[in-house]
């Protein structure tokens, strides 16, 4: 552990506002970050603050996140700020799954259930059972489970599925009718019972569940939860959400952070409602502050990705950044004749940056979809340049529940770091949220692939328009938009560039 610091150490180097939110220590604090502006900076520093001046106890201090990557970094900050090791930071699952363990024998004297790795084959018999029809296609059996999860996180049971469907002008997944995707949802649940398995978001509801009907458990898990902080908590599902409730029983002793400009999971559940509601949930608050300062990207980069959310509806509800930087590269936007010429394009750029002494891990191309990404990668291995691809598949974890469950914070610190520091990253954008990079490459910006689908005006075109802006304040120092006339040079309908551009 590092040296313990004194409270004055701990509040050395913040701006106003961090301050500000660094010193609220009591009551309901909302802090909305833009990009770059400092967000895990200032809550690591909170945490700290507050251990440090005895105002929490850090035996009782939990602070959650939504990526395994997100919670390691939240750990290793406070190591370095002294924190104590009984400090939790967390992903909402692993802080559920301890929870559960540490309760089980208490409740029941079955055996704790194994959570599934492969939820596959049981989505693929409860399929069988329902329809009498051959096994689901790998898509198909990936959108039944994706299904399975919004439902999940959404609080919606398999018998008022039919009637949020028809509210909502839902359509279920594998031409499937609601009442009988209904009954695969049952089916699915059923095989998963048989053989004693549960998955990601059971662990979630079955500690909501405990908390709600096991009065003695539910206070021993609560002596764990004093004092809360809940990182990215525009991206909360409803399922979190009343997980969140049930751990603070009407106490008041929680931090969210999170910025609505970044809410890019909607399609799996993610609201940005709790958020923007929290002053009202939980008035009055004791603090409600704003980071707008983007410390990380230059002015011609703060300005762009300004400039595309001053064009929404909803723009009250974004911050607009300022970058205290010195002036960059403008922001460039390049037109090819055809995919493979963006590619290439592309590529010959990266190669010009790497001559002048940028290195592969400062540079990435990010794609709306993974089907994007093939043809960089050609390009880049027909360059002689070596890069590492992030996909959308498991964007929601990255490692596995024994992983999860067994691996301490010192071991989990050095499986993250120094990871592909000599690799041009492709990535789609999703996969890249919360990341950042020196030179970023936004490929594709044409209408249909960004926005994709090209969607009226609506909830569908503004999760497009967030996706844009958060694949803008990933670059640092440059930013390169490009898009292609034509997938091939040899025919096919001609694009036009994004609404965004």
């Amino acid at each position: 552990m590092s040296e313990r610091k004194t409270t004055d150490d701990l509040l050395e180097g913040l701006d106003a506002s961090q301050h500000t939110a660094a010193v609220t220590v009591d009551g309901p604090v909302r802090i909305i970050a833009g990009a770059g502006a400092g967000k895990t900076r200032t809550i690591t520093h909170r945490i700290a603050y507050a251990c440090a001046c005895q105002a929490w106890d850090p035996s009782r201090t939990l602070a959650v996140t939504f990526s395994v990557k997100a919670a390691g970094e939240l750990r290793s900050r406070l190591t370095k700020l002294g924190v104590s090791e009984e400090v939790t930071a967390a992903t909402f699952h692993s802080a559920a799954l301890h929870q559960l363990r540490r309760v089980w024998a208490d409740i029941t004297d079955a055996y704790f259930p194994q959570v599934a790795e492969d939820l596959r084959p049981f989505m693929a018999r409860a399929f069988q059972r329902v329809t009498g029809l051959d096994d689901p296609d790998p898509i198909q059996l990936r959108d039944l489970l994706d299904e399975v999860n919004w439902t999940k996180v959404s609080l919606i049971a398999p018998e008022e599925y039919s009637r949020v469907c028809a509210a909502t002008h839902r359509n279920p997944p594998a031409a499937l009718e609601t009442s009988k995707m209904a009954d695969v949802i049952e089916a699915f649940e059923t095989e998963k019972t048989a053989h004693g398995a549960i998955d990601f978001n059971d662990i979630l509801l079955m500690t909501c569940h405990v908390l709600e009907e096991f009065e003695e458990a539910a206070q021993k898990i609560r002596q764990q939860v004093g004092w809360l902080t809940v990182d990215e908590y525009q991206d909360v599902s409803p399922l979190q959400h009343r997980l969140m409730e049930l751990w603070l029983n009407k106490q008041s002793s929680v931090c969210v952070v999170g910025d609505p400009a970044q809410t890019i999971y909607s399609f799996a559940g993610a609201s940005s409602y709790y958020l923007l509601d929290f002053d009202h949930e939980f008035a009055p608050v004791s603090a409600d502050i704003q980071l707008n300062t983007d410390y990380r990207s230059t002015p011609q980069v703060v300005s762009y990705a300004n400039r595309i959310l001053s064009a929404s509806p909803e723009r009250a509800d974004y911050l607009k950044l300022s970058s205290p930087k010195e002036d960059g590269p403008r922001v460039n936007c390049m037109r090819y004749p055809s995919d493979m010429d963006e590619a290439q394009g592309v590529v010959r750029r990266i190669e010009r940056l790497l001559s002048r002494g940028a290195q592969p891990g400062q540079c990435a191309i990010l794609t709306r979809i993974n089907a994007q990404q093939k043809i960089m990668c050609t390009a880049l291995k027909q360059a002689g340049i070596h890069y590492r691809v992030r996909t959308d598949n498991g964007w929601q974890r990255s490692i596995s529940a024994a992983e999860l469950s067994q691996l301490d914070s010192t071991e989990l610190i050095a499986t993250l770091r120094g990871e592909g520091e000599g690799l041009v990253t492709v990535s789609t954008i999703h996969a890249a949220k919360g990341l950042e990079f020196n030179h970023v490459f936004l490929v594709g910006c044409s209408e249909g692939l960004l926005p994709f689908g090209s969607p009226q005006s609506g909830a569908a075109l503004e999760e497009e328009r967030r996706l844009m802006y958060v694949a803008v304040t990933r670059a640092s120092e440059s930013l390169h938009i490009s898009f292609a006339d034509r997938k091939d040079g040899t025919g096919g309908g001609q694009r036009s560039p994004s609404r965004f551009v």
